[in-house]
């Protein structure tokens, strides 16, 4: 057990001396220009903001999100219907789709379906 011990305290000796080697060997300016700069892509950091960003996909983006999520909450409805009372589940399914449709018509009188 007394050479586990020293081979460990040998491996932890040149393990330390290594890594204390690395820290000094890698040191480097503590303020360089070019890290201490904003990344931007290669454009100067002092010109003007980039360009405004359109709304338009935004709400598209949304609108994907909550149909996305729309179904995600009716395919589960289709297997529940044979363990559940038919007529609640009809009410039920019936209300969910009437808001589903209240929501389209909402967004196509707004006019978040015209893309041009």
């Amino acid at each position: 057990i007394l050479s586990i011990i020293l081979i460990a305290s040998l491996i932890l000796t040149i393990v330390t001396i290594v890594m204390f080697l690395a820290s000094i060997l890698s040191k480097k300016a503590l303020i360089d220009r070019e890290k201490s700069s904003p990344f931007e892509c290669g454009f100067d950091p002092k010109s003007s903001s980039r360009l405004p960003f359109s709304l338009r996909f935004f709400l598209i983006t949304i609108i994907f999100l909550i149909f996305d999520v729309e179904i995600a909450l009716i395919l589960p409805m289709i297997i529940i219907m044979k363990f559940s009372n038919i007529m609640i589940w009809t009410i039920t399914s019936i209300i969910f789709i009437l808001i589903l449709l209240i929501g389209l018509y909402h967004e196509w009188n707004q006019g978040m379906l015209n893309w041009s």
